[in-house]
C-alpha cells in the first residue's frame, strides 16, 4: 500500500465536504444578489478574488509537494 492510498477515503470525504460548502455559499450569494441587486457587483469581485486565491494556494501546494 502506498502513501497515496492510505488516506484516499478521507481525502474524498474532505473534497465532497468542500464541494458541498462551496455550493451552499454559491447558492447563498445568488439568493442575496437576487434579493439585493446592488450587491451583485461586490459579490462578483469577491468571487473573483477568492478564485485567484484558491488557484494560488493550489500552485503553492503543488510546488511544495514537488519540492519535498
Amino acid at each position: 500500500m502506498t502513501r497515496n492510498d492510505d488516506h484516499r477515503e478521507l481525502r474524498t470525504l474532505l473534497l465532497l465536504l468542500a464541494l458541498a460548502v462551496g455550493l451552499l455559499i454559491t447558492g447563498a450569494a445568488v439568493c442575496l444578489a437576487v434579493v439585493h441587486p446592488w450587491l451583485a457587483g461586490p459579490l462578483a469581485v469577491g468571487a473573483a478574488v477568492l478564485t485567484c486565491l484558491a488557484g494560488l494556494a493550489r500552485t503553492v501546494a503543488k510546488a511544495a509537494r514537488e519540492h519535498s
